[in-house]
């Protein structure tokens, strides 16, 4: 395993950049477009943009790197990335935020994709799985160290969007001056959606709904932040002990999962979720009460981010060995749509219904998976006898990770359909 983290020295590096970039990023442009008047359902539509572009990005960069390679493909990527973040320096205009938002998804996704494939390249059936767990922890931590740097300067100065900058720039650097030889590329296999809801629909409709959770809550809670007074450090905080809460969580739940039927945590999870929620929508003097709210909002993140992961490995549990890169990569592009909504609804939900309109939509949310799973339960399939280990996954993963995950034996090629 070591030899294949050496090797790959040069492409974690620039991850790192890239993560706290985007990270920084996603928040300081919330942020910002508030304090330049727009609104919040205004603010939620131009969000929602990135994870369109995102989709854009996991059907185009694969061409991409197949016609130039993986090392100018990244490099192209960066550079507009890059640029894209300056842009907002200079247009005060919710279009124009929300084209760069779009331009931002698609070249992020693209060098997600360059990352994850370069990855699987130097993998093997020893080291897959070692690699995939490092590179989520380097996805989620490095989202984390993002927030807090807002502590840095205002969003209404110009520091922020030039550091963004200088750290997707830096990301080209290690990527750029690496001896390694850069792997072969092929296209991803897909399923169609009418294919991945007949082999699972208890994965599909909980990968959706959780992306639109997510969305809402990465977007909508630096909205909640402002609303109560927080400055933009302390909004920083806010979503990074949200995110910290569901990398902690992660590994846990999963194993969790492993050991019972993962329906169950399915449906404990969310269930956790709606008293956490109502406790803080109804939490008086957020303000005078930050610490409690910074850990009640880390348990919301530990509740609801770990949630796709348990429903990737469900709907493994049911797949051929065959059939499993393909669904996952499929399951990635799905819960990208439900971030698409998330961000809107999130903001509309603040906008119209007070801080507090957050956790009523992450209420609803949590009730849809509990009902969904609970019909499951009753109308599915049991548990299979010998499930896969649940691997940790973000929304920032793109379905070329899915090759990236540890290979599973043929025991399993002959199970029922969930």
């Amino acid at each position: 395993m070591w030899a294949a983290i050496r090797s790959s020295w040069a492409l974690f590096i620039g991850m790192i950049f890239l993560m706290i970039s985007n990270g920084l990023l996603a928040t300081l442009l919330t942020l910002r477009a508030s304090d330049l008047g727009f609104s919040a359902s205004g603010i939620g539509l131009m969000q929602s943009a990135y994870p369109v572009g995102s989709l854009l990005g996991c059907i185009i960069a694969p061409r991409l790197i197949i016609g130039v390679g993986h090392i100018r493909t990244f490099a192209a990527l960066a550079s507009v990335a890059s640029v894209s973040a300056l842009v907002h320096l200079i247009t005060h205009d919710l279009l124009s935020w929300g084209a760069m938002r779009l331009l931002s998804g698609f070249c992020f996704s693209g060098l997600y994709i360059v990352a994850e494939s370069w990855l699987n390249g130097r993998a093997d059936n020893n080291t897959r799985g070692s690699l995939l767990s490092i590179y989520f922890i380097i996805q989620t931590g490095g989202v984390t160290i993002g927030q807090l740097l807002l502590n840095l300067s205002s969003p209404e100065g110009i520091f922020l969007f030039i550091l963004v900058s200088i750290l997707i720039s830096l990301s080209l650097v290690p990527m750029l001056i690496s001896a390694s030889a850069t792997p072969s590329y092929e296209l991803p296999e897909r399923i169609t959606f009418i294919e991945l809801f007949r082999l699972s629909p208890m994965g599909l409709t909980g990968s959706f709904v959780n992306g639109i959770s997510q969305g809402a809550l990465y977007v909508a809670l630096a909205l909640y932040g402002s609303a109560i007074g927080f400055s933009s450090g302390a909004i920083g905080t806010l979503i990074g002990f949200m995110t910290l809460g569901g990398m902690l969580s992660q590994f846990p739940i999963g194993k969790l999962s492993d050991r019972i039927d993962r329906r169950l945590v399915i449906v404990g999870a969310p269930a956790l979720t709606i008293p956490v929620c109502y406790y803080l929508a109804t939490l008086e003097n957020p303000l005078d009460n930050s610490a409690l709210l910074f850990g009640m909002v880390a348990v919301l993140g530990a509740l609801i981010l770990p949630l796709y992961s348990i429903c990737m490995a469900h709907m493994n549990d049911y797949l051929k060995p065959s059939q499993m890169v393909a669904a996952s990569g499929t399951l990635v592009l799905i819960l990208a749509v439900g971030m698409v909504f998330g961000p809107t609804l999130g903001s509309v939900a603040v906008e119209h219904y007070g801080p507090e309109g957050l956790f009523y939509l992450l209420s609803i949310t949590s009730a849809i998976t509990i009902s969904t799973a609970l019909f499951r339960l009753w109308s599915g399939q049991p548990r299979v006898d010998s499930p896969i280990a649940a691997v940790a996954m973000t929304t920032n993963l793109t379905p070329e990770a899915t090759n990236l995950f540890p290979k599973i034996s043929t025991q399993n090629s002959n199970k029922p359909d969930d």
